[in-house]
């Protein structure tokens, strides 16, 4: 069975606290000081885009994630492919979008870390006696905490949790109390509840339009929020947003109001901001709290990273249960469902935020960037629980009214994030594209190598292999042969199984066993069936398992082997004489099928490129025998080229020799 996501508990809201809001919470270090960057400080310009930030936290991450789309989870899993999961039966189309946002998501995730932590430690700046600290120092720091956070990982979510929840607590209060003791400067900011100055600030204010890639990054941590619905469960998350949501609004009030009653008039350039120390976060602290106020903001900007990191690790595991990523190590530091620990993204992904902490090195510069890409996720996400809607049976009208608005309010902010583009938006959507590329070419494949697999009729050749298997003449290749198969219909068989035992060198066991894994859209699935096509000689083995168990089949198939031995249905020792006796239990021998690209293929260039990039894709992952959780030391991996599209016309012609053609 899945999480139970409709209770809460005082653990779960602490868990939900240090892993969920992270990057959604860290919001005000930023957002304020983007929106003043290069402009005039007005009561237009601070209580119409608060108004803005206000109705995005409300519509956005309160309506549509918080109260919407958290209903669609899947046995307790959230996410952009648990939720393709739910409707891919609908529309065969509906993984395009289900590949671009999980790509965009992942592309997120890789510049959030730099962002949250670099807009923290710059916060030194406030005290004189680090106001003229070196931009390489502050790179130095973040890439020392990012090195330490990573490694963190390895440990589990659960984990970090129990850790960062405490401090996250802290970081939230600290907001709230922030914002409420300078709601006092100006009480005039309150109109900013009023949606009517959202609204005359997007139709009046000049270039307001621009203005909303900056509003927009107050609710980028909505859909990892939802990716991390199997960490937490939806009740802790719906409950501890009440709270995450009023003090980051208070923080937001407090920062409007400070420049309001402090900065009206003023032009916020890069010169004014260094000479005056303007940091619309960091100037609602007293002096004397700076150095601790720059440390929870730290420690909080560090957790801002694990939801992305949480939801990514979901991502990918989702997507390798769904043949949309190549096959990799994946494990479980806890017993908690939902904790999951994948070494190669986490090592990508230190690698990515390396690499734009190296490039972009100030914060200014990574707003430009940040954004971009996580827009996309939110109009996929869009798309997709509008399908959901319909396969629930929801009033028509009601799923348009829904579509509709929430695809004109993100195009919004697509068209605002789009000037991004070319102040470094491009390295997030360079990074998605990447990640999309991978996707792509894992389902393309799969659809080409269909094409392919030629499926037999099991029973025509059972008399053969029973036959194989009384003929003492042949060498004993095992006791037990076990092949792993893809059929889905238990009367089939790969032809290429069939040419293994009885052709390429034939294999003589006593008994043969073929496995099946079907993997379900339910998470935590766990379940078998045996088939015994001849007792005690040809049986096969269906796991039904869902997409989040990890396929550990060596174990399973021990497991399954001692319910059939404990119900007498199968015998398992040796058939030699001399070990039957004894009652030595025979040897299991597994045969895993890797396919390589036969050069005997007329692909279409397009299509060539796909395998070939699928096949380089294959070097660098996890083999089938790991990927299956098989033991090594019973595995033999049998080679077989895969032949498409095989080549038909061959220019060749035999030439004879003279004294052939004359006769003698």
């Amino acid at each position: 069975m899945g999480k139970n996501t409709d209770k809460a508990s005082w653990a779960g809201l602490l868990i939900a606290l240090g892993i969920i809001y992270g990057d959604i919470g860290t919001s005000p270090l930023y957002v304020y000081n983007a929106i003043i960057s290069n402009r005039v400080v007005t009561d237009d310009l601070i209580i119409g885009s608060l108004s803005c930030i206000i109705w995005t936290l409300t519509l956005i991450t309160t309506v549509k994630y918080v109260w919407l789309v958290l209903r669609a989870d899947n046995r307790g899993e959230g996410g952009t492919f648990a939720l393709y999961a739910l409707v891919r039966r609908r529309k065969k189309w509906l993984v395009v979008p289900a590949m671009i946002g999980g790509a965009s998501l992942l592309a997120d995730g890789i510049i959030t870390p730099p962002i949250s932590i670099t807009s923290s430690i710059e916060g030194l700046k406030e005290l004189p006696a680090f106001h003229n600290i070196a931009v390489s120092t502050i790179v130095y720091i973040v890439l020392a905490i990012l090195t330490l956070f990573f490694f963190l990982q390895q440990f589990g979510s659960a984990t970090i949790g129990k850790m960062f929840g405490p401090i996250m607590l802290i970081w939230f209060t600290m907001l709230g109390v922030l914002g409420i003791v300078h709601l006092s400067d100006d009480f005039s900011i309150l109109k900013a509840f009023n949606p009517y100055y959202a609204v005359d600030f997007l139709i009046n204010y000049p270039h307001a339009i621009w203005l909303l890639g900056a509003v927009f990054l107050c609710t980028t941590g909505a859909e990892a929020l939802y990716s991390d619905l199997g960490h937490t469960g939806r009740a802790n998350i719906r409950f501890s947003w009440i709270y995450v949501k009023l003090c980051l609004i208070l923080n937001y009030l407090g920062q409007g109001a400070y420049l309001l009653a402090n900065r009206t008039g003023l032009q916020v350039t890069a010169e004014t901001k260094a000479r005056l120390g303007i940091n619309a976060f960091y100037d609602l602290m007293p002096q004397w709290f700076i150095i601790p106020g720059v440390v929870i903001a730290t420690t909080a900007a560090i957790i801002a990273s694990q939801a992305m990191i949480s939801g990514a690790y979901t991502l990918i595991g989702e997507a390798m249960r769904l043949n949309l990523w190549p096959k990799l190590k994946i494990r479980y530091p806890s017993e908690e469902k939902g904790q999951l620990f994948i070494p190669g993204i986490n090592t990508m992904m230190y690698l990515g935020c390396v690499g734009v902490v190296l490039y972009f090195k100030e914060t200014s510069k990574m707003e430009a960037a940040y954004g971009l890409a996580i827009i996309v996720t939110f109009m996929t996400t869009t798309i997709l629980f509008s399908n959901y809607l319909v396969a629930k049976r929801i009033p028509a009208y009601l799923i348009w009214l829904f579509l509709l608005s929430y695809l004109v309010i993100e195009s919004s902010f697509l068209v605002a994030l789009l000037d991004k583009f070319i102040h470094g938006g491009y390295i997030t959507l360079l990074i998605g594209f990447i990640m999309f590329l991978v996707m792509y070419v894992s389902f393309r494949s799969r659809k080409v190598k269909n094409r392919y697999v030629e499926f037999v009729r099991l029973e025509h050749y059972v008399p053969m292999i029973q036959e194989l298997s009384n003929d003492k003449t042949v060498p004993k290749y095992a006791t037990h042969l076990v092949y792993m198969t893809s059929a889905n219909n238990p009367k089939e068989i790969e032809h290429k199984i069939i040419y293994s035992i009885l052709n390429k060198k034939p294999k003589r066991a006593d008994i043969y066993w073929f496995v099946h894994v079907d993997t379900l859209d339910d998470p935590y699935t766990c379940e078998y069936v045996v088939d015994h096509i001849i007792p005690n000689d040809i049986i096969r083995v269906e796991f039904r398992l869902g997409f989040r168990v990890e396929p550990r089949i060596n174990l399973l198939f021990r497991k399954v082997v001692a319910d059939l031995v404990n119900n007498k249905e199968v015998n398992i020792y040796s058939r030699y004489e001399s070990l039957e006796k004894n009652n030595v239990v025979g040897d299991f021998q597994f045969i895993v099928m890797e396919k390589y690209l036969s050069q005997d293929n007329e692909l279409p260039f397009f299509e060539r490129v796909i395998m070939k990039f699928y096949f380089w894709l294959k070097e660098i992952s996890l083999s089938e025998e790991r990927g299956f959780g098989l033991d090594p030391s019973n595995v033999i991996v049998e080679k077989f080229p895969l032949i498409v599209s095989p080549v038909t016309s061959i220019r060749l012609s035999r030439i004879f020799h003279e004294e052939e053609e004359g006769g003698f």
